[in-house]
């Protein structure tokens, strides 16, 4: 991993990144089953999932979501911290087979009134399967420090 200081106001709104890809695989199903306890018929039952419109097994959202974050977390920045994520969607579904890569593109920069020193840094997070087609959104919400803190940008 990199490790790169990069201060509230180093961002730019357009700024962003793409990741390399991962294969999703049954084993990322059961696996996640079993962390979350999410045992749904949709994930883990193949023939009940071919009575379903979509016809076979669905990734369970939460797991696409976090494979996808992880994707993203290629960089350290030591003065940023996960203040949160809001607006997630699961847009598409993901099967097992698919290959998800994800993008990451700054959509907001605030000055943080009621924490002196820090910016909030907003980040969409957008997971696409191997079609291209978008299957996940997210925003994540970073809290930076700023270079000279106690300082509005």
């Amino acid at each position: 991993m990199l490790e790169e200081t990069k201060y509230y106001e180093d961002f730019q709104v357009g700024e962003g990144r793409k990741t390399i890809g991962r294969t999703i695989t049954e084993t990322d199903f059961v696996v996640h089953a079993g962390h979350s306890g999410d045992f749904f018929p949709h994930h883990l039952d193949a023939e009940f999932c071919k009575t379903l419109p979509f016809g076979q097994r669905i990734a369970h959202g939460t797991m696409v979501f976090t494979i996808g974050v992880g994707l993203t977390a290629t960089v350290i920045n030591p003065v940023a911290f996960s203040y949160g994520y809001d607006r997630l969607r699961f847009v598409k579904p993901v099967f097992i087979g698919d290959t998800i890569h994800s993008r990451v593109e700054i959509i907001a920069l605030e000055v943080m009134e009621k924490r002196p020193g820090y910016g909030r840094v907003t980040e969409r997070l957008s997971v696409i399967n191997q079609s291209g087609d978008t299957v996940l959104v997210a925003d994540h919400i970073y809290m930076v420090e700023m270079k000279a803190k106690g300082v509005a940008a």
